[in-house]
């Protein structure tokens, strides 16, 4: 039988995960397309920040459920039927939703409901689906929308712009590890913050509450340092009181988010995609 490599959930992180100690690669079975089923050649798979959180005690309890040891990792991918016993679903098509990340997956009937079949009319490169058409994709654009409420002439301040979630575009940037937050604040938005897009928390949030204008936004998506434990403790605030400041944080799968604008979300991205007004970053390893 073919091999089948997979990336297994083997230990508990402490602090940052270490690989080859906490996932590690392993050899698992390959099965062939059970009765109503399907056999998947995975393609792609997308490593995103919320799957730090997904590696704790089984005992914790979070949004979303944690990994199991000793068994893959879920993640959004994007595979190909190698085989079909399942009529909604045809041999060499693509497919794209939540797969353990391993190199060849069979799916029973019931697990078939986590994946659907991948839609590029626009013949458009298959990995942005994992990325700015992907989960990470509409978790910007829905928040942005839903909770920032973007004005025009708004400054907007990303955090982490340089990840999937952060790539809303810009106009000017700065290295945090060269550059203080609070100093690249005051140099590039020197008439202050109407929204803040929020991916670490920490220094880079509170530099954004002491430059926030009256009845700010800030789009509270992801405070990654805290999970490798980076606490930081914020000293400002107050300010949310003193100038009114909206904080809201969210799931993306939550009433209001993806089920409002995964619609909209697909059809303006895949065109501005196309067309190149948004342009889109891929980092890909093996």
């Amino acid at each position: 039988m073919d091999s089948n490599k997979a990336l297994i959930f083997k230990n508990i992180p402490q602090g940052l995960p270490v690989p080859g100690e906490d996932p590690t690669v392993e050899s698992v079975a390959r099965t062939e397309a059970p009765k109503n089923g399907l056999l998947i050649k995975s393609l792609y798979a997308s490593f995103d920040p919320y799957m730090r959180g997904r590696m704790r005690p089984a005992e914790l309890k979070s949004y979303s459920p944690p990994f199991h040891l000793s068994k893959p990792i879920d993640a959004f991918g994007i595979g190909k039927v190698l085989k079909s016993n399942n009529d909604s679903y045809k041999e060499d098509q693509l497919i794209i939703g939540e797969l353990p990340i391993q190199e060849y997956v069979a799916l029973d009937e019931n697990s078939t409901a986590r994946i659907r079949s991948l839609e590029n009319p626009l013949g458009l490169d298959i990995r942005v689906f994992l990325g700015a058409l992907g989960m990470p994709g509409l978790t910007a654009y829905s928040s942005f929308y839903e909770i920032g409420k973007p004005k025009k002439d708004d400054t907007i301040f990303i955090s982490a712009a340089s990840g999937a979630v952060g790539q809303l575009g810009f106009d000017a940037g700065f290295n945090y590890k060269s550059e203080k937050p609070r100093d690249a604040l005051a140099r590039l938005a020197p008439q202050g913050l109407n929204i803040y897009y929020d991916n670490v928390g920490g220094e880079h949030l509170e530099a954004a509450l002491d430059a926030m204008n009256d009845f700010g936004r800030v789009v509270a998506c992801g405070m990654i340092p805290d999970l490798n434990g980076g606490v930081y403790p914020i000293s400002n605030l107050h300010n949310v009181i003193r100038r009114r400041i909206s904080i809201r944080g969210f799931i993306v799968s939550d009433p209001g988010f993806a089920d409002k604008y995964f619609l909209e979300h697909q059809n303006k991205m895949q065109r501005w995609i196309k067309e190149g007004s948004i342009k889109t970053l891929v980092c890909r390893t093996h």
